[in-house]
C-alpha cells in the first residue's frame, strides 16, 4: 500500500480563480490538497487592471483579488507548487500528476487550467506580434500613447479594454466581427458612448503592415465586400489590439477525457469529466460566460462533488491522506512559506499592488525610504531574508536626478530590514552614458549578473526580491534539465529585458534570465524599466512587454517578445 504521507486527496492544476476557489473549499473541508501552477498564481485575470463587477467588491486588480484567493486558501492548509504539469496518470484509484518538480499522488484531480487569447491569424499578426499586435492593453497601452489604436474583437474584453485603451491612444477604432457587441448591452454601451471610439461592424482585418513596425492595416467589411486600408501618417506607427476569446488549456486531457471541437473540456453535472475522479471547472470548461464570478461559483460547486467523491474513495481504497494544518491569516508570515521561493514571490507579490513611491513621496519621507515599505510589508518579506545564506550588496550607480534619489531611498528602506543587505553608492567615475540609475547586486564584493536600470516598482519588486533570494542561496529549485543547460553555458552572454511596471507577464522573464546570470558567471541579466529608457525602446522597436535580447558573445543577437519561463529562456541562450 502506498505511503499514505505522501498522497494528496486532490491535486488541483491551475491556479485561477477556479483552482483557488476549490483550494479553499476543500482545504476547509480538511481535505489535502495542494495547487500546482506553472506561471503565477492568479490565472489570466491578474492582466485585468481594474475588476468592478465580483460581487461585494466594490472595485480591486486581478492581482489583488486573486491574492487573498489564495491567502484564504492557505489559512486552511492548502499547499502551492510553481511547476508545470507535463502529464496524467489517472487510470488507477491512485491518480500520478506529472510535473517539472516531481510526481503528485493523488485520489483526485482538478483541471482548472483556464484558457489564453486567441489569435486569429490574419497577415502579419505573428510577424508583428511585440512590434505593434498586442494582446494585453494593461500592459502595453502606454506604448501607444498618442497614436491611433485598433480593437479586433466584438466581445466583453474587446469593449471593455477598448474604451481602457482611450487613456493613451489619440483615438480607437473597434473592429467587430458580428453586427454587434456579444456582450452585455452596459459593458457594450461603455465603448459605444465614448467619443473617442469608432466602431465598426460586420467588419474583419485582412492584413497588417509595416518594415519594423506596424504601419498600416487593411479590413474588410463582410457584408459589402470593400478593403480600407488605414496608414500612419508620416512613418507613424499604429496599434492593433486582439481581443477574439480564448482557446482553452486542455492539451493536458487530451485522450484522457472527452473534448468539444473547440477543446472545451465536457463535465457531467457532477462537473466530472468522462475520466473517474478527474473534475474540472472554470473558462476550460463548455461554458456561456467566462468571468471571475463564474469561475469561482463553478469551482465552488465543483469542490463540493469532490468532497462527496473523495469520501467514497477513503473508504474504497482505506488510503486517507493526512489532513492540512489551518492556519489563521494574521500567523501566516508568507503565502506558501513552505517553499522559501514561494514566499519571495508571495511577500513580493503582496507588495506589487502598493509599488513605489514615487520622488515626491520620498522627498516627503521623514527619513529615507521610510514611507516606502510598510509593516505589512516588511513581514512579508521576512521569510526570504531569514533564508538567504550569503550577504548580498545593492550597489547603485546614480545620476543627479529625483529617479536617483528614489531608487536610492528604496534600496536603504530594503537593507534596513536584514542585516544580509547593505547599500554603497558607486564613485562618480561611472560612464555617463551607462543609462543610469541602476543597482548592481553584488556577492563577495563582485557582481553577480543582476541590474535593473531604473526602479523595480509595481510587478517588477516581486522579480527584484527573487533575484535577491536567488544570488544569496539557495534559491528557487531547479530541475535536473535546467540545471544542466545553466551549467552549460560557457560563453558570455548578455540578456536584456525590457519591462513595464505595469505589465504582469514581465517579471517571470525577468525571474528567469537573472536566475541563470545568479547561477553561472558567465551570464548577465540586466533589467530596464521601458518608460525610463525610451532610446533602448526606439531601438528594439517595443511596442510590447517583455521584450527579451539576447546577446552571445560573438553571435547575432535575438530578440523575442512575450512570457517565457526558465525552460523557454534557456532555449534562446542555446
Amino acid at each position: 500500500m502506498p505511503a499514505q504521507g505522501n498522497l494528496y486527496d486532490a491535486v488541483v492544476v491551475g491556479g485561477g480563480p477556479a483552482g483557488l476557489t476549490a483550494a479553499l473549499y476543500l482545504a476547509r473541508a480538511r481535505y489535502r490538497v495542494i495547487v500546482v501552477e506553472g506561471d503565477r498564481f492568479g490565472g489570466q485575470i491578474t492582466i485585468t487592471d481594474q475588476i468592478v463587477n465580483y460581487p461585494g467588491v466594490l472595485s480591486t486588480s486581478g492581482t489583488q483579488l486573486t491574492d487573498t484567493m489564495r491567502q484564504q486558501a492557505q489559512s486552511f492548509g492548502a499547499e502551492f507548487r510553481l511547476a508545470q504539469v507535463t502529464g496524467l496518470d489517472v487510470d488507477s484509484d491512485v491518480k500520478v500528476v506529472r510535473t517539472t518538480k516531481g510526481d503528485l499522488r493523488c485520489l483526485a484531480v482538478l483541471m482548472a487550467t483556464g484558457a489564453s487569447p486567441r489569435q486569429i491569424g490574419f497577415e502579419g499578426e505573428k510577424d508583428f506580434r511585440g512590434r505593434g499586435v498586442a494582446y494585453c492593453a494593461t500592459c502595453d497601452g502606454e506604448f501607444f500613447t498618442g497614436k491611433r489604436v485598433f480593437v479586433v474583437g466584438g466581445g466583453f474584453a474587446a469593449a471593455e479594454e477598448g474604451a481602457f485603451l482611450t487613456r493613451y491612444a489619440s483615438h480607437v477604432t473597434i473592429l467587430v466581427r458580428g453586427d454587434d457587441f456579444t456582450c452585455a448591452p452596459a459593458t457594450a454601451d461603455v465603448a459605444k458612448n465614448n467619443p473617442d471610439v469608432d466602431v465598426l461592424y460586420n467588419t474583419e482585418v485582412v492584413r497588417v503592415q509595416g518594415k519594423d513596425a506596424v504601419r498600416s492595416i487593411t479590413y474588410r467589411n463582410r457584408v459589402a465586400g470593400e478593403e480600407t486600408t488605414y496608414a500612419a501618417e508620416d512613418g507613424d506607427r499604429i496599434g492593433v489590439f486582439v481581443f477574439a476569446g480564448y482557446a482553452p488549456a486542455s492539451q493536458l486531457l487530451q485522450g484522457v477525457c472527452q473534448l468539444d471541437p473547440h477543446g472545451y473540456v465536457l463535465t457531467d453535472a457532477d462537473h466530472m469529466t468522462t475520466a473517474d475522479g478527474v473534475f474540472a471547472a472554470g473558462d476550460v470548461c463548455v461554458k456561456e460566460l467566462r468571468q471571475v464570478a463564474t469561475a469561482v461559483g463553478e469551482a465552488a460547486a465543483t469542490s463540493t462533488s469532490m468532497e462527496r467523491y473523495l469520501k467514497a474513495a477513503h473508504d474504497r481504497t482505506g488510503l486517507v491522506p493526512q489532513a492540512p494544518e489551518a492556519r489563521p491569516v494574521a500567523e501566516q508570515k508568507a503565502v506558501g512559506s513552505r517553499d522559501a521561493g514561494q514566499a519571495a514571490q508571495s511577500g513580493a507579490a503582496s507588495a506589487t499592488g502598493r509599488g513605489m513611491a514615487n520622488a515626491a513621496q520620498v522627498a516627503g519621507s521623514t527619513g529615507p525610504g521610510s514611507q516606502l515599505i510598510d509593516a505589512a510589508m516588511a513581514q512579508q518579506l521576512q521569510p526570504v531574508f531569514d533564508r538567504m545564506e550569503r550577504a548580498l550588496q545593492l550597489r547603485l550607480h546614480l545620476a543627479d536626478d529625483d529617479v536617483s534619489a528614489e531608487l536610492r531611498a528604496y534600496m536603504e528602506a530594503l537593507a534596513a530590514l536584514t542585516p544580509k543587505l547593505d547599500v554603497a553608492v558607486a564613485d562618480s567615475t561611472v560612464d555617463p552614458q551607462d543609462q543610469l540609475p541602476y543597482v548592481d547586486v553584488c556577492r563577495n564584493g563582485e557582481p553577480t549578473g543582476l541590474q535593473f536600470h531604473g526602479v523595480p516598482g509595481g510587478h517588477e519588486f516581486t522579480s527584484f526580491v527573487l533575484g535577491l533570494y536567488n544570488a544569496a542561496g539557495p534559491g528557487q529549485p531547479l530541475d535536473d534539465a535546467d540545471r544542466k543547460a545553466i551549467d552549460a553555458i560557457e560563453s558570455p552572454v548578455d540578456l536584456t529585458v525590457i519591462v513595464g511596471l505595469s505589465c504582469t507577464m514581465c517579471p517571470e522573464v525577468v525571474t528567469a534570465a537573472q536566475h541563470v546570470a545568479a547561477l553561472n558567471p558567465n551570464v548577465t541579466a540586466r533589467v530596464y524599466d521601458v518608460n525610463r529608457f525610451p532610446a533602448l525602446r526606439e531601438r528594439y522597436n517595443v511596442m510590447s512587454v517583455p521584450c527579451l535580447v539576447v546577446r552571445p558573445e560573438g553571435a547575432q543577437e535575438r530578440v523575442s517578445f512575450g512570457r517565457k519561463g526558465l525552460s523557454q529562456v534557456l532555449e534562446l541562450v542555446g
